[in-house]
């Protein structure tokens, strides 16, 4: 059974979150573990009705049982959840009255989401990796977060304190003024608060949409409209233009490789300690204090390493869509690059996840939304390494090969500022008020169908005079023209 329609942002506005961290008292905190457990609970007693139906209709049905004297079937999507919850909650949970109503909601719409996924990937309606049956959510190890959709959800005027339904006012370490001037103003509306225990801290997100949602007044767009953006894991971002100038070059901060040594003495320090299962009776025990304190210490470690990446992501992308009218990025596939290798790619497979190449194309797509930008997309076999910049020829490339050297007119050129002079010739035609020739991403260009420019809906293929970068040849001419044909290009070309 489906689920419930989405929220349809109206014409107009524009969704936005906006996330502070909570001080929360010791009675609020016991509040929120409440809250969330209460959440984990319902999720948990659900799901075991739901696996209960679904076995006593499979075992009448082995019995010859006709379909209409089956048991009746559970349904699925949230509202039907909810009715079957509502008939049970006063025997299974006669606490229940101790928490927000929303506290259970959250746990039935997570089952929800669950079921209604697992049942898409079987039917193969649904894209990405298989999907499987929701299992129960133990305590301890699932996440704790609870969402709020209805009651009193407010900014104080204070500018530190927030209210939530039954948890009252909660005080938060940072001014909430970005959103409460929104709201004074009415050019906001809230929609939901999630809080949500991460790293140690606690956290409240708030759901909004935005009207009129513009490039602030301040921020100056640069002499060069239109940028290829190259993303790497030795520099995050190499920013060029069409003609080949190199706007500029964003170094990864490679927090994980910074914070590995810790990790890697407080992992220790959680191993020698006491912790929930043990090894020699292959049985699970009540964890001891210290390991649990160990643990929160790798949490909190981990949680500084997200917060430095996703900063140095958000300040990235946020100048690209100030300063810019057009940005031209890969459309790569982040997942694949790292799945395979085992041992023997495991440095470059915690490279990869340490720069979060993904976020970047994900963040710029509504960052280019908000501040009036064009985003444009790659097709994923643009060989926009492998074209040399200057006449369009490609030459192959080996991953540590760090300078483009071109066999035709031998252009020498630093590879990831290549990359992005060719990324950088897709957008052109979106800022002269045409198409740009990929056909895909998010901006106007995308919608048009004409022209696929530079061969980027399929993988481009060598040229007959043009072998390894280095002016190594791997093959021989075989007419007098060889060499003088390849892939059509733009004229920029770089020193």
């Amino acid at each position: 059974m489906a689920l419930m329609a989405r929220f349809e942002v109206p014409e107009g506005w524009t969704a936005q979150s906006y996330r502070f961290a909570l001080d929360p008292t010791p009675g609020q905190i016991r509040d929120l573990e409440s809250h969330c457990g209460a959440a984990r609970f319902a999720f948990n007693n659900m799901l075991a009705h739901v696996k209960a139906v679904l076995s006593q209709r499979e075992a009448e049905a082995s019995y010859g049982v006709p379909e209409a004297g089956l048991t009746p079937a559970q349904g699925w999507s949230l509202p039907a959840l909810r009715r079957t919850w509502n008939q049970r909650k006063n025997a299974c949970a006669p606490w229940w009255t101790q928490n927000s109503k929303e506290a259970y909601n959250t746990g039935l719409d997570g089952l929800a989401r669950g079921l209604d996924a697992w049942a898409k990937s079987r039917k193969g309606d649904r894209q990405g990796p298989v999907i499987g049956f929701p299992r129960f959510r133990a305590r301890g190890r699932a996440g704790k977060s609870v969402r709020f959709t209805t009651g009193t959800i407010r900014v104080e005027s204070d500018r530190h304190h927030l209210t939530l339904p039954r948890l009252g006012t909660i005080h938060t370490y940072e001014s909430t003024r970005k959103l409460a001037r929104r709201l004074e103003a009415g050019i906001i509306r809230i929609l939901s608060a999630t809080v949500r225990f991460d790293g140690g801290r606690w956290y409240c997100a708030f759901a909004t949409i935005v009207a009129n949602k513009r490039r602030p007044a301040h921020a100056h767009r640069s002499p060069h409209p239109v940028v290829g953006v190259d993303a790497g894991v030795k520099d995050l971002l190499v920013i060029a233009a069409p003609d080949g100038t190199a706007v500029d070059r964003v170094p990864a901060p490679k927090p994980l490789k910074a914070g590995q040594a810790k990790l890697r003495r407080l992992q220790r320090r959680v191993a020698r300690r006491h912790g929930p299962y043990d090894p020699d009776t292959m049985s699970r025990q009540e964890s001891s204090k210290r390991w649990q304190r160990a643990c929160a210490q790798v949490a909190k470690t981990h949680a500084r390493v997200a917060n430095l990446r996703r900063h140095a992501l958000h300040e990235a992308t946020t100048a690209l869509a100030h300063r810019h009218a057009v940005i031209v990025v890969e459309d790569l596939n982040v997942q694949g690059m790292s799945r395979r290798g085992g041992n023997r790619k495991r440095g470059l497979n915690r490279t990869l996840a340490d720069a979060a190449l993904a976020q970047v194309r994900t963040m710029l797509s509504y960052k280019s939304s908000w501040y009036d930008a064009t985003l444009v997309v790659a097709d994923r076999w643009f060989a926009s390494t492998q074209l040399c910049s200057g006449c369009g020829a490609k030459t192959k490339l080996s991953l540590s090969e760090r300078t483009y050297r071109c066999g035709v007119c031998g252009l020498v050129i630093d590879r990831d500022l290549n990359a992005a002079v060719n990324l950088a010739c897709l957008g052109e035609p979106t800022c002269m008020g045409g198409v740009s020739g990929t056909g895909t991403g998010s901006g106007p260009a995308a919608s048009v169908t004409t022209g696929q420019g530079r061969g980027a809906d399929r993988k481009t293929r060598l040229t007959d005079s043009v072998g390894k970068a280095g002016g190594v040849e791997a093959s021989t001419p075989h007419s007098d023209t060889a060499g003088q044909t390849g892939t059509a290009a733009p004229q920029g070309t770089a020193a």
